[in-house]
């Protein structure tokens, strides 16, 4: 198997995201869970995700992650290597967009790379250096309130020179509308003041299809799902990859079994979609504080479960309000909150698996990635869009778990987004 464009996926739900925008924009794609096992096989493609789980683990050990999946996909003939970031920069000063990029120019003999999260098709802009989200400043959006990533500077100049070593620079928009040969002029200017990577403001949809074709003449470049447009259409244009809209007819297969929605996110969109749920379905809320105290509310919930899924789907969520998760924070500590709930919904996961469902919608990056995990699902078909940044995905290489799963980052989809996806698994 030999691939144009390769990304390395910082999350699951990021690395469906992005899988989701290269299909759209008509390139055969593949989504992996880490690097594949050899013995694994992959169907022809022009693209390969790679998912990883680096957002918020230690830099060094980002890094080290990211290197080795950088060199998997050049071995397999990636051109241009995409580190795919979530489109609201979620990151601390201590990383890891920063090292990870930075790594990533080291072995690949580049010394600057672009980067921008803007993806308007989901609300996401660059203008002047500062992200918006839905047209708010990023640290005026919910966003200042995440449980991981609290991201309190719109300025993201600044929050990646915070967390890099080298300097960080602006690609400004009237640079980007200008054209490419304007944008390369600018990074040229850039390279010339000792910057090593580059926020690209995008405001518009051609914005970001300039930044693709300026990206693909150089090794690695870092973003959101935007900038995956950009290198797609940029691949189709110069004729290196050709069109293919259709998707893989295996996705549309049904599975049969039993469906479930799981959800650890405790952003607003998602807790307004457990709302919308309630009319659909039966919804469980677990007591987060029971599990982070170490009670077992796993069984009580595998029970509750089994006494309702026969007669349609069911859901378990460990979200809760931003209030109740800084009280939670500030009792048990970040990294130990995030851990337990992740850990039960896995564990509900695998439980409700071994019970017959073989349809499951997760919600929110860091439980997608547990469940996954736990599932050990190699790989992923990607199929229709569910929603902006969601793909019906379907397990390829599941030891005799053939299923079809939707991994939504916590701030996508509308408020019926599980009613949708769970029409859609037939």
């Amino acid at each position: 198997m030999t691939i144009l464009l390769g990304s390395i996926a910082d999350d699951y739900t990021g690395a469906s995201d992005l899988a989701n925008t290269l299909t759209k924009n008509g390139l055969r794609t593949v989504q992996t869970v880490g690097i594949p096992d050899p013995s694994l096989a992959l169907p022809d493609v022009d693209a390969v995700v790679v998912s990883l789980k680096i957002r918020s683990v230690a830099a060094e050990e980002a890094v080290a992650a990211a290197l080795k999946a950088e060199s998997w996909l050049r071995g397999r003939g990636a051109i241009h290597v995409l580190y795919k970031i979530c489109s609201t920069f979620d990151s601390t000063d201590l990383g890891n967009i920063g090292p990870v990029t930075e790594a990533l120019l080291s072995v690949s003999s580049g010394d600057i790379a672009l980067v921008t999260p803007a993806f308007p098709e989901t609300g996401r802009t660059v203008y002047l250096g500062h992200l918006f989200v839905n047209g708010q400043p990023l640290d005026e959006s919910p966003l200042k309130d995440h449980p991981l990533n609290p991201m309190g500077d719109a300025n993201l100049v600044r929050v990646l020179a915070r967390q890099s070593r080298n300097r960080s620079g602006l690609v400004d928009l009237p640079a980007v509308a200008a054209g490419t040969d304007a944008v390369k002029a600018r990074l040229g200017a850039l390279r010339g003041e000792g910057v090593a990577a580059a926020i690209a403001d995008a405001v518009f949809e051609r914005d970001l299809e300039t930044l693709g074709r300026v990206a693909l003449e150089m090794p690695v470049s870092t973003g959101a799902s935007g900038l995956g447009l950009g290198l797609a259409r940029a691949l189709v244009s110069s004729g290196r990859a050709s069109a293919n809209t259709g998707a893989n007819d295996a996705i549309r297969l049904p599975v049969g079994g039993l469906a479930a929605v799981l959800a650890g996110s405790c952003s607003v969109a998602t807790l307004k979609q457990l709302e919308a749920a309630e009319r659909h379905m039966p919804v469980l809320r677990l007591d987060t504080e029971k599990l982070l105290a170490g009670q077992d509310d796993i069984s009580a919930a595998i029970a509750w479960a089994g006494e309702r899924i026969a007669d349609g789907p069911v859901a378990i969520a460990a979200s809760a309000a931003p209030d109740v998760v800084s009280r939670l924070q500030a009792r048990y500590g970040r990294e130990a909150s995030g851990h337990a709930i992740e850990t039960a919904t896995a564990a509900i996961a695998g439980e409700l698996v071994e019970r017959g469902v073989r349809r499951l919608v997760v919600a929110g990056g860091e439980t997608s990635g547990a469940t996954v995990d736990r599932l050990a699902i190699p790989a992923f078909l990607i199929g229709p869009e569910i929603a902006p940044g969601v793909p019906l995905l379907r397990t390829i290489g599941s030891a005799g778990n053939d299923m079809l799963l939707a991994l939504k980052s916590g701030n996508f989809g509308g408020e019926d987004f599980f009613a949708t996806a769970l029409s859609m698994m037939r």
